[in-house]
């Protein structure tokens, strides 16, 4: 069991996936006015993923307790300017593939949350990076705008590091536009965890999983 816990977050570092998760949207909008802007889920995607991002990235810089890499903190950040915006259920169904069928309701609930807390403890270090001389720009967007299901995509300039492209994927629900998976120079998060988590709940089931990853979380 070791072995494949150790292997579900391996190719989850922070060289392949930086900012990638509910922590991508975090480093969004680099020298955007402080105030808080009112999010529309129904705006253009590239509008709406950018007002989020903007809202998020205000919300760490004004919070030195964020940036020093405090838990209870980052975990606010997220929930109050990220999740709202997030279809984190999907997200996990996805990571789950045919497994996600198979599952309790009870044991969907503590896998979402679960995978929630192991995304945003992985990438819980990317707040620490924000600077004055990082810079995130949404690129043109590619597509029909009035599909329910589509890409953005954006570019985020680093101060310490090289730039780095992280695109979004969003559904469109009778809310408004929901995120549910992103992809970190050419790799995409979902895909990143379902061979993994495949690996864990075929060997030991969906339980083992939720313990695999509620024992990272710690």
């Amino acid at each position: 069991m070791l072995k494949i816990f150790t292997s579900i977050f391996s190719l989850a570092s922070a060289r392949h996936l930086l900012g990638a998760g509910l922590l991508g949207l975090a480093f969004a909008g680099m020298g955007a006015a402080h105030a808080q802007d009112t999010v529309d889920a129904t705006k253009s995607p590239n509008d709406f993923v950018q007002t989020v991002a903007n809202n998020a990235l205000n919300a760490v810089k004004k919070d030195r307790a964020v940036k020093s890499g405090d838990m209870a903190s980052i975990n606010k950040v997220i929930n109050d300017y990220v999740l709202p915006y997030v279809n984190l259920e999907k997200t996990t169904r996805l990571a789950a593939g045919r497994h996600w069928r198979q599952a309790t309701p009870q044991q969907k609930r503590a896998l979402v949350e679960a995978f929630k807390g192991t995304l945003i403890r992985t990438y819980s270090g990317a707040f620490t990076k924000v600077d004055q001389k990082s810079s995130f720009s949404m690129l043109p967007f590619r597509g029909n705008a009035q599909a329910d299901d589509l890409v953005v995509r954006s570019t985020l300039s680093q101060g310490n590091g090289p730039s780095v492209g992280i695109d979004y994927r969003m559904e469109k629900t009778p809310q408004g536009w929901k995120i549910y998976d992103l992809n970190v120079e050419g790799i995409w998060l979902i895909q990143n965890y379902r061979n993994q988590f495949s690996q864990q709940i075929s060997q030991n089931g969906v339980d083992s999983l939720i313990a695999a990853l509620n024992q990272r979380n710690q």
